[in-house]
């Protein structure tokens, strides 16, 4: 093999097949479409918990108790007071700056301000469940030139953002929508910007940085920017009428289809499906979720059609877009939002990492020039 030809085949690995060691948090079962948190199903999660407990469970490998969850809650909202240095920093970035960039800002001044010590503990965890969608949700309120709302103590996280993004208390089916999308974005095993958070901290580095080097892997658009994607896709194909010619001449260019495969599905996404039945909750949202439900429909179709033996489905990006427009969340905060879900993952791993922590440094095979002897 040529030294080209082995170099492209070295960086078209993607580190694919290979372990990182044990975890506990999570598995993801790509072969049989199943995700489990801490042997509890995600789709059973989304249904009857909330983010919060999910959160906890995530942290400690169990639910909280009543008395738990309501701490955690209590401590969370007061948690998204955003200081008003981190306010000045995002000001500075002006009302043009990407959501993922202002987030990815303001983690690391408020991670700064903190000056906590090395690695990371439960308090900083708690902090970043909080912190994530506050600076979010008061960057949308600034670059809108709207005065900048206080959480409600009597609301928890995701309604507190909602609250603090509108100026209004949610309704309870969009808050519970939203809730549930938190909850299956929560974690997903060892993808990029997870992997990014643990080897931050295996370097003993703080916590909020490995924060920031997780939403700044998550910005990328192979990782978290599907859901505005597969947004566009339906605005554009308009009618079910217009959805196969659509579709067959985007596979005929050879473009991918958003909203469909992944890296570990080789079955339906699992978080999809749960989407897909709580978006049936969002009022004004039949017409748009019955057009979706065709496309995917033809779609799936399609893509066998063109693409026979790839198992191709539908994945969670699919209809996230479909709850996350039902709660007319503006296109361009889909990634922010989704980080402040995935932060209760990241988190997590981030504990992971530090109670049997060893620095992670792998190796690779060098295929260049030798010196002439």
């Amino acid at each position: 093999m040529s030294g080209e030809s082995s170099v492209r085949e070295l960086r078209a690995t993607g580190l694919q097949g290979v372990s990182l060691g044990e975890t506990e948090i999570a598995l993801v079962d790509g072969e049989n479409g199943r995700l489990i948190y801490r042997g509890h199903d995600a789709e059973q999660l989304a249904h009857e918990s909330t983010f919060e407990a999910t959160a906890f469970l995530l942290w400690n490998g169990r639910l909280p108790d009543d008395a738990e969850l309501s701490d955690l809650r209590h401590r969370a909202v007061g948690g998204m007071v955003v200081p008003s240095e981190v306010h000045d920093a995002i000001r500075a970035l002006g009302a043009s700056a990407l959501p993922m960039d202002v987030l990815r800002t303001g983690l690391s001044i408020w991670g700064a301000m903190r000056a906590r010590a090395e690695g990371g503990d439960s308090e900083d965890a708690l902090w970043a469940l909080a912190a994530t969608p506050a600076i979010v949700a008061d960057y949308a309120r600034l670059r809108a030139g709207e005065e900048i709302l206080a959480p409600d103590p009597e609301l928890g996280i995701v309604e507190n953002y909602l609250l603090k993004l509108s100026g209004q208390r949610p309704e309870a089916a969009q808050a519970r929508a939203l809730d549930a999308y938190f909850i299956l974005g929560a974690e997903h095993g060892m993808n990029a910007s997870t992997f990014t958070a643990r080897v931050i901290v295996s370097t003993l580095s703080d916590l909020a940085s490995g924060l920031v080097g997780a939403v700044g892997a998550l910005k990328g658009p192979l990782h978290g920017g599907a859901p505005s994607h597969v947004s566009h896709m339906i605005d554009e194909i308009g009618t079910a009428e217009n959805a196969e010619p659509w579709l067959r001449r985007k596979l005929e260019a050879g473009e991918v289809l958003m909203g469909f495969g992944h890296r570990v599905y080789r079955t339906y996404d699992p978080r999809a499906r749960a989407l897909g039945e709580v978006a049936e909750s969002l009022a004004g949202e039949n017409e748009r979720l019955a057009l979706a439900r065709h496309v995917e429909e033809i779609a799936l179709r399609l893509l066998d059609e063109y693409k026979p033996g790839r198992k191709l489905y539908t994945n969670v990006e699919y209809y996230a877009a479909v709850v996350l427009g039902g709660i007319a969340l503006p296109p361009d905060l889909y990634p922010a939002t989704f980080a402040a879900a995935r932060t209760a993952g990241w988190t997590a791993h981030i504990l992971e990492q530090l109670q049997h922590n060893r620095l992670i440094r792998p190796t690779v095979d060098y295929v260049g020039p030798m010196p002439e002897s």
